[in-house]
């Protein structure tokens, strides 16, 4: 179905970065895909947030579409601008921070 609702994605082109809002001291996300192979979600970052360490099963790309991420795999931090996308391996601890807003997308395969 094009333009569905649910997935404004579906059958068309649009501006990820117009599909979710920052909200002043919260992290903001959106399911974009879901499947038991994988999903596709989009987060936006107020200034300040962040996700604790923690690990997951699955390797996990980042791709950062608007802002600045600072992004801690093991004990090495990256710096991660728009436009560009890191991968955060399975089973090793990271932890996502917010020196200013920003918005990404996160896709994990579960495979």
């Amino acid at each position: 179905m094009v333009g569905d609702e649910s997935n404004p994605m579906m059958g068309r082109a649009v501006a990820l970065v117009e599909l979710v809002d920052y909200q002043e001291g919260s992290v903001v996300s959106r399911t974009l895909m879901q499947h038991d192979v994988g999903t596709v979600t989009l987060f936006a970052f107020a200034s300040g947030e962040g996700l604790s360490e923690h690990t997951a099963p699955y390797d996990a790309m980042v791709q950062v579409i608007e802002g600045r991420a600072h992004i801690r795999i093991g004990a090495q931090v990256h710096t991660v601008d728009a436009g560009q996308a890191i991968i955060m391996p399975a089973n090793e601890p990271h932890a996502l921070d917010a020196p200013e807003p920003f918005k990404m997308l996160l896709t994990m395969i579960r495979a």
